[in-house]
């Protein structure tokens, strides 16, 4: 057989602004401008103004192992919030909240402090001076239409910057934004393997 055949599967840094498509759309770029590699197709959405993990894989049934709910692949979040979240607001977002489509399942939400070290947002957030903001660590088994960000407005803290840290057992680690790697393929049943 001539040829490598594609990776099964890629993790990529997606910047902010960037689409989980390949195609560009509007003020909005596609992942083209990053990867080049034909049959690998996205696992899982994260919306442009969204970043952080996103994973690319060639291969159809693991694409629906990591995208399909009911697999309950857990997705972690790191989330920079407006306003500074209560051990009331973290109870709720622990325990579920009513959103306009029902209410969410039981999460892991603490509060990030000191604050992660992420690299810079391109453009930065617009921070308000007379308003604090700090992070929280959500992790969801979930993916509905911008969730997380649902989530933190319920509680009453805004999300300011959402940045996609895992995906079960795959990692961001070692990835700058823009950057991509291949994968090794975790089995089933290794949900504490580590990646990178």
């Amino acid at each position: 057989m001539a040829g490598m055949p594609p990776p099964r599967l890629i993790r990529f840094h997606k910047p902010y602004g960037v689409l989980s498509q390949f195609t560009p759309e509007g003020r909005w770029r596609g992942l083209k401008d990053f990867i080049e590699l034909p049959g690998v197709y996205v696992a899982g959405r994260l919306d442009a103004d969204s970043e952080g993990l996103l994973l690319l894989t060639s291969d159809g049934a693991l694409q629906a192992r990591i995208a399909d709910p009911r697999h309950k692949m857990a997705k972690t979040y790191r989330v920079q919030v407006e306003g500074e979240p209560d051990e009331a607001a973290l109870a709720a977002l622990r325990a579920g909240v009513m959103l306009n489509d029902g209410p969410t399942r039981p999460a892991q939400a603490r509060r990030l402090d000191p604050a992660p070290d992420m690299p810079p947002r391109d453009p930065p957030i617009r921070e308000r001076k007379s308003i604090p903001t700090a992070w929280i660590e959500l992790v969801i088994h979930e993916g509905r239409n911008r969730q997380v960000r649902r989530m933190t407005a319920a509680v009453g803290f805004p999300t300011l910057r959402l940045i996609r840290v895992a995906i079960g057992p795959y990692t961001l680690d070692g990835l700058a934004p823009g950057q991509w790697a291949v994968q090794p393929v975790a089995g089933p049943g290794s949900g504490s393997a580590r990646a990178g």
